[in-house]
């Protein structure tokens, strides 16, 4: 049975104590890196179901190869046009069958058959289709995953963060076991999508039965105003110009795990905090076409792609030193 953590994506609550989740004294400190697995297409532009590309693939075995001299095992949300790929679909076979990453299902609707829907802004946000479109489209990838690679993914993350009133029904009822589409502390409602603004990083189950976990992405707030996060967030995430003064005076600052905008010095910074915080589990994210040059914002140049990974090896030496080890995220799964 569902109760209210379905929820909580859509109205402003915290999960209760009892529904968050309680890791075992031996759990220690870890943390996760996870990739959106994508195609290209340009960000600024309207949403299209064909003219994008792959180009990045190929980039994905060199990031693999990357962590796994540091013993990580990182989750790959894969999208259907990534599945589609032979390439892609080969490298992440290799990889799973080798226990060295975990793939999720990574929901892009507008590149996701069955295409029953208008593509829109609207529309980009898997949860704001028709229960039972946002199931097919959920399934028709899931069971494609399972035919290119011979795994059955138990995990999910929504293409644009998009969950939706129908979306942990549905994961439930598919037997999945973890949900990680929460990216805690931002609000998309302005583009039509869910607000998050008032969820912690903190996991949490999403029904009674204790069977689907919710893992959000890790976002910190930094600044003298911090203790005051949960009060002014909502400020903060409505207004640019609010926003803008709190972030510039360092007054209170959002700092997501993550390569993409942020830099190392502010990502250390919030990784003190966490564990400050006893936060026992850290979530990165990032989109892999920031792994080739020109197809984000973020990684533009070759140099950018120097940065890109100059940027976790400095972060990763930082958990080695505060002792935050990798974690393999099938593990979750087992803790009740």
């Amino acid at each position: 049975m569902l109760q209210s953590g379905a929820a909580m994506f859509l109205k402003q609550q915290q999960p209760s104590a009892d529904s968050r989740l309680q890791l075992p004294s031996d759990f220690g400190r870890r943390f996760l890196i996870t990739i959106d697995t994508e195609e290209e297409f340009d960000w600024s532009a309207p949403f299209e179901r064909s003219g994008h590309t792959t180009i990045t693939v190929p980039m994905l075995e060199r990031f693999q190869q990357f962590v796994e001299k540091y013993g990580i095992k990182p989750v790959y949300f894969v999208d259907y046009s990534i599945i589609e790929n032979d390439e892609a679909a080969a490298f992440l076979k290799r990889a799973a069958e080798g226990d060295n990453a975990t793939i999720g299902v990574h929901l892009h609707p507008w590149v996701n058959p069955p295409f029953d829907e208008e593509v829109n802004d609207h529309n980009s946000f898997a949860g704001n289709l028709s229960k039972e479109l946002e199931e097919a489209k959920i399934v028709q990838l899931r069971d494609r995953i399972e035919e290119r690679t011979g795994i059955v993914s138990k995990i999910y993350r929504a293409g644009r963060y998009g969950v939706g009133q129908n979306t942990i029904e549905i994961l439930s009822k598919l037997g999945f076991q973890i949900d990680s589409s929460v990216r805690s502390r931002f609000d998309y409602s302005r583009e039509g999508g869910p607000d998050f603004h008032h969820l912690s990083p903190i996991p949490f189950w999403l029904d009674d039965k204790k069977a689907l976990l919710e893992l959000p992405l890790t976002t910190i707030y930094s600044g003298p105003f911090r203790q005051q996060s949960d009060i002014l967030s909502g400020v903060y995430n409505r207004s640019p110009l609010a926003n803008a003064i709190l972030s510039k005076s360092k007054l209170l600052q959002r700092i997501p795990l993550t390569p993409e905008g942020i830099s190392a010095r502010e990502a250390k910074e919030a990784i003190d905090i966490a564990l400050d915080d006893n936060l026992q589990l850290l979530v990165f994210s990032f989109h892999s076409p920031s792994l080739s040059p020109g197809h984000t914002p973020y990684v533009q140049t070759e140099e950018d792609l120097h940065k890109f990974y100059a940027w976790w090896r400095d972060v990763i030496a930082h958990l080695e030193h505060m002792n935050v080890k990798p974690l393999d995220v099938s593990k979750l799964a087992t803790i009740n």
